[in-house]
């Protein structure tokens, strides 16, 4: 500690997305996005490197709705926990609470992203909480921004040679959001669950 704070260690800097800003989630390499919902949870990984972060893994936990909760939330716990068994993030971003007008909706919301929290939190990952607008303020420059404008922005910014599933592409704008927010000069940095 106190050679990085004389300038002395030998160590260089990593920059985070190639902004030469060395904050606190620059030790996160490899970060996890998911957007929770009951029905279609999506989840991203991407490793950060240069000229542009590399895409892991994405997709969308599917389940028909013909199924009890109880086995929408089994499936979206193993398959996540698959996914960070295979792909070793150290940093998750996940998508904030947002205002509901039903209260069903938002009860079983609330199931799904209890049942992403608990995988993510039994893995020892860090858990950051992003709000929807403040995701598609970093990636696309509009807080409200339509799916499509994110879909294609994060196919850009990835290089990804088609378009992802919307609620993927969702939570890989989560991952890259986290990315960008984890610069020590983040204007609104995310909240740590």
């Amino acid at each position: 500690m106190k050679e990085r704070v004389d300038g002395s260690s030998s160590r260089a800097p990593s920059p985070v997305m190639g902004s030469g800003v060395r904050g606190p989630a620059s030790k996160h390499q490899t970060i996890l996005g998911v957007d929770p919902s009951l029905r279609g949870t999506g989840f991203g990984i991407i490793r950060l490197a240069k000229p542009y972060p590399q895409t892991l893994v994405h997709g969308t936990i599917s389940c028909p709705a013909t199924w009890e909760h109880s086995r929408c939330l089994v499936k979206i716990a193993q398959t996540l926990r698959d996914v960070i068994k295979q792909h070793q993030p150290t940093v998750c971003a996940i998508e904030g609470l947002f205002f509901a007008q039903n209260l069903q909706t938002a009860l079983i919301m609330g199931e799904a992203r209890g049942a992403a929290m608990a995988t993510i939190g039994e893995a020892g990952l860090e858990i950051f909480e992003i709000a929807p607008r403040k995701v598609k303020q970093a990636i696309v420059g509009y807080g409200a921004a339509q799916k499509m404008a994110v879909a294609k922005m994060v196919q850009r910014m990835l290089h990804l040679s088609e378009l992802p599933e919307p609620d993927a592409a969702d939570a890989l704008a989560l991952a890259l959001a986290q990315a960008q927010d984890g610069g020590r000069y983040a204007i609104n940095a995310p909240k740590r669950i």
